[in-house]
C-alpha cells in the first residue's frame, strides 16, 4: 500500500466494515489501495452464521450459543437478557474483565493486520476507550472528524445507535446527531450504520430492520455527498441505492466475503 497520492494519478481506496475477528482478510485488504477505510466492528462476539465462533461461545459453548441465538432471531430480547444473565452469574459479579481480556486478544490481531494508512471508526460492537492502546501510527482513529485523501474530504461517524440488544458502543440519537452536524459537508460520509431507509437497513437473513439513522438521512439529503459508505446491516435487502445525487452504499460483510469495497477517482 503506499501513501495517500497527490496530484494527478488516480487514487484507490478499498472499504471494509463488520470484520468481525476476520484478520487473515483483513491483513490483505489493503492490496492494491492507496489507503484503507474500516467502517468498525472489529469484534466477534458471536457468530450467527457459525455459532462455534466468538467470545460468547468461547465462554459457555455452542449449545449455549445456539440457544440465545435463536431466542434473539425469534426478537424474544427479554428471554434472551434472562438467558444471558443466568450464564453470566456462573462467571462471577464483575464480567468486565472477562470481557475486557477477549477483546483485547482480537484487537491485538485486528489492529495489526491493518495496513498503512488506515482510516478507522467505531462499530456499535467496539469498545473505543481501548482503540488507543492498539492503533499504530499507521491507523487514524475518526469520530466525527473529517480527513482529505487523495483531494476528496471524507467525514466519519462510528457507532450506533440504542436497541434492545445493548451492544457496547451504541449512543443517543442526539449525541449521534451531534456527531454528524460536527462532520459537516464533505464528498464521502462514512458511518458504521446505515441511513434510516427501510430498504438499507432491514436484514434479509436476520428478518429485522436493524436501526438506521435519521440524522444521517437528512444529512445526505442537505449536503448531497458524492457517497454514503456503511455497513452494520450483514444481509440487507438492498446494498446500493441513489438518495438524489448520493450513492448510498453497504461495503458488505467482511468477516463473511473476506473482500474489501473499492472506491476510485
Amino acid at each position: 500500500m503506499s501513501p495517500t497520492p497527490t496530484g494527478n494519478r488516480r487514487t484507490r481506496v478499498h472499504v471494509v466494515s463488520d470484520v468481525h475477528g476476520n484478520a487473515r482478510d483483513l491483513a490483505r485488504a489493503g492490496a492494491g489501495a492507496d489507503a484503507l477505510i474500516c467502517l468498525g466492528d472489529l469484534v466477534l462476539f458471536l457468530d450467527y452464521a457459525d455459532h462455534s465462533r466468538g467470545i460468547f461461545p468461547d465462554l459457555f459453548g455452542v449449545e449455549n450459543a445456539d440457544r440465545i441465538v435463536e431466542l434473539r432471531t425469534a426478537r424474544r430480547f427479554e428471554e434472551a437478557r434472562e438467558f444471558g444473565a443466568r450464564l453470566w452469574a456462573g462467571i462471577g459479579s464483575d464480567r468486565r474483565p472477562v470481557i475486557e481480556k477477549a477483546v483485547r486478544k482480537q484487537y491485538a490481531e485486528m489492529f495489526a493486520a491493518f495496513p498503512t494508512p488506515t482510516y478507522a471508526t467505531y462499530g456499535n460492537v467496539d469498545m473505543p476507550p481501548l482503540w488507543p492502546e492498539y492503533a499504530g501510527p499507521g491507523t487514524t482513529v475518526l469520530d466525527g472528524e473529517r480527513v482529505e485523501i487523495g483531494g476528496r474530504v471524507f467525514g466519519f461517524v462510528g457507532g450506533g445507535l440504542r436497541t434492545p440488544m445493548r451492544t457496547p458502543y451504541e449512543i443517543s440519537d442526539e449525541e449521534y446527531a451531534a456527531k454528524i452536524e460536527a462532520v459537516g459537508e464533505v464528498d464521502v460520509l462514512c458511518t458504521h450504520i446505515p441511513p434510516e431507509v427501510p430498504e438499507l437497513v432491514y436484514d434479509t437473513v436476520a428478518r429485522r430492520f436493524e436501526r438506521g439513522s435519521k440524522a444521517l438521512l437528512a444529512a445526505i439529503r442537505r449536503t448531497r455527498p458524492r457517497y454514503s459508505l456503511f455497513g452494520h446491516v450483514h444481509q440487507p435487502l438492498v446494498r446500493r441505492m441513489r438518495i438524489g445525487p448520493t450513492e448510498c452504499v453497504n461495503v458488505g460483510h467482511f468477516a463473511a466475503s473476506g473482500k474489501p469495497w473499492a472506491l476510485e477517482w
